[in-house]
């Protein structure tokens, strides 16, 4: 409190802020950030003028720190509902400050007491400052929490339902798909002079593919038995399979991955993610002029064994890698969104990491697989 300061000195200043409240007020009001459609800016001034009613209590000595608390906690709450930079926030308190400091020189008050008036008025702006801010952040916080439970939760739902969906579509879809895919074969075997019996043999194994990427979305997928796989073999499979698209596109592939590189892992679910990733690499050098290149590289680290498949295709936007692997997100035209987001899972399934960096030059896939073939659930 302002004990040393004289009676008199203190009665002169309140007197002198008194007699010129509208005026500092009004010259404030003129000079603030306010947004248009801010729902409490008749609010504004008079938060201003309770402030200014507090600094005057401050110098009487009449003033508690609960005052300053709960004024700031208002002015913080409304300015989380009216959606406002933080930063206006701060500019419009100092700017009070400023134009009270200002003209606290002609009130006639001695040149000695004058500092140490500045300086108690400037503690009990600053305490109000930081009891509106953190109060701010704090409600600030608990809003983007509380969005992001929603968002989860909004997910969890979507896939519930994708998941009720699929357990009914996939019976009565996959009998007869199995049964053309048998006949297929047949027919390659009694007649392999047929034309495009390939191309239908590949593009059913794709539709195969979608469906059980339905089923690992809606947690229904096939927890098979884990077995000792060789990398090189598993994409040379996935070279065959995608041979089509691979000619269509004109992609030049390039796989570098030494004969003796094993992992232990279930294979379906780790050729699903392979195969995806490869194809979608694929895809993404359609929208690229030539050459179109796929590198494929595996090595061993201490107790992990690492995959990337890069393409040098368009970049993916930097906003959009943190968001690549969540469900239902997707930049292609006809894309379910589930294709990445069924990659993570299975990944993380197995106890590994999955990662993606973009840039002009290149896009890298990259999976970080335990060696020892541990797994978790879903």
């Amino acid at each position: 409190m302002l004990t040393t300061l004289q009676g008199s000195h203190k009665r002169i200043l309140v007197r002198f802020l008194d007699e010129h409240q509208s005026e500092f007020l009004k010259n404030w009001h003129d000079m603030i950030i306010i947004d248009k459609v801010d729902p409490h800016k008749d609010l504004i001034l008079e938060n201003g003028n309770q402030m200014f009613s507090l600094i005057k209590n401050a110098i009487t000595g009449s003033l508690s720190e609960e005052d300053i608390i709960n004024l700031a906690y208002k002015v913080a709450r409304e300015r989380l509902e009216a959606n406002i930079n933080i930063g206006d926030f701060v500019y419009n308190v100092n700017l009070g400050r400023s134009i009270i400091i200002k003209n606290i020189f002609q009130s006639n008050i001695p040149p000695g007491d004058i500092q140490f008036i500045i300086n108690h008025i400037n503690t009990h702006f600053d305490l109000f400052c930081y009891h509106a801010v953190s109060r701010y952040t704090n409600l600030k916080n608990k809003e983007l929490n509380d969005k992001t439970v929603y968002i989860s939760e909004n997910h969890k739902d979507k896939l519930a339902v994708l998941g009720q969906i699929s357990s009914s579509f996939v019976h009565e879809f996959r009998n007869p798909l199995t049964s053309i895919m048998g006949f297929t074969k047949i027919l390659k075997n009694d007649h392999p002079e047929l034309l495009y019996l390939d191309i239908i043999e590949h593009e059913l194994h794709q539709l195969n593919f979608r469906i059980t990427q339905f089923l690992h979305t809606s947690k229904a997928g096939i927890n098979g038995k884990q077995e000792t796989i060789s990398i090189k073999t598993l994409f040379n499979e996935i070279q065959q399979l995608s041979y089509p698209s691979i000619v269509d596109t004109d992609v030049n592939v390039e796989i570098d991955i030494g004969a003796e590189l094993e992992i232990i892992a279930n294979r379906d679910e780790l050729k699903q993610v392979l195969l995806n990733l490869f194809i979608n690499s694929i895809d993404a050098l359609k929208h690229k002029e030539k050459p179109r290149n796929l590198f494929v590289k595996c090595w061993s680290e201490p107790d992990e064994l690492v995959i990337t498949l890069s393409n040098n295709g368009p970049a993916i936007a930097s906003e959009n890698i943190k968001t690549i692997f969540e469900p239902f997100f997707t930049t292609k035209e006809l894309g379910t969104g589930i294709g990445l987001y069924v990659c993570k899972k299975i990944i993380e399934k197995h106890g590994g990491i999955i990662k993606c960096e973009s840039n002009d030059a290149l896009t890298t896939f990259s999976l970080y697989l335990p060696t020892n073939g541990r797994t978790m659930d879903f």
